[in-house]
């Protein structure tokens, strides 16, 4: 992604100690959204109603509250699946977020999962934003959003590790 003169951009890379699969299945799902927004985000459906068992290539309308309480407006999300590589010792995924709303005109997201040379995974959040005037204080935000999303997720695969005893599991609560 590259950023203008009405956008910021950022990425942000960490490695996982899991397999891209096993990451790449957790990521098709809203609960894990749900999972790595907590606390500072709640999403709550609007259109549809609920949310799917995993994201389609589709719009969904949330209403957003940070904290859980205090509204922050809707905002869409709108995925598409961009790339899958199955190749043992080549696995590559990545899934688009193109969303927009209340506080950003602009909220491109895309999550890139590659396999390391250790069959570990990189992941990698890019975002691009634009809200206008309000710009460079979105990106501040979406940067600290990011890294607590990240830090949530290798907490998450710590647990993973913890509960090794039921290795296809892709829970997240």
């Amino acid at each position: 992604m590259t950023g203008d003169d009405t956008g910021r951009s950022l990425e942000l890379t960490t490695i996982l100690d899991a397999q891209p699969e096993r990451v790449w299945a957790a990521v098709r799902t809203p609960a894990l959204l749900e999972h790595v927004a907590a606390p500072l985000f709640t999403f709550d459906p609007v259109d549809p109603p609920a949310f799917p068992e995993t994201w389609g290539e589709d719009e969904y309308l949330v209403a957003m509250r940070l904290f859980g309480v205090l509204p922050l407006g809707r905002q869409w999300v709108r995925t598409e699946r961009l790339a899958a590589r199955e190749t043992p010792g080549e696995q590559f995924y990545q899934l688009r977020d193109d969303g927009s709303g209340t506080l950003a005109s602009t909220w491109d997201h895309r999550i890139t999962l590659r396999e390391t040379a250790d069959g570990v995974t990189a992941y990698t959040d890019e975002v691009r934003v634009e809200a206008g005037v309000l710009t460079p204080l979105v990106w501040l935000f979406a940067n600290g959003f990011y890294r607590h999303r990240q830090r949530r997720w290798r907490r998450l695969v710590a647990r993973w590790a913890a509960e090794a005893s039921d290795t296809d599991s892709v829970r997240v609560e």
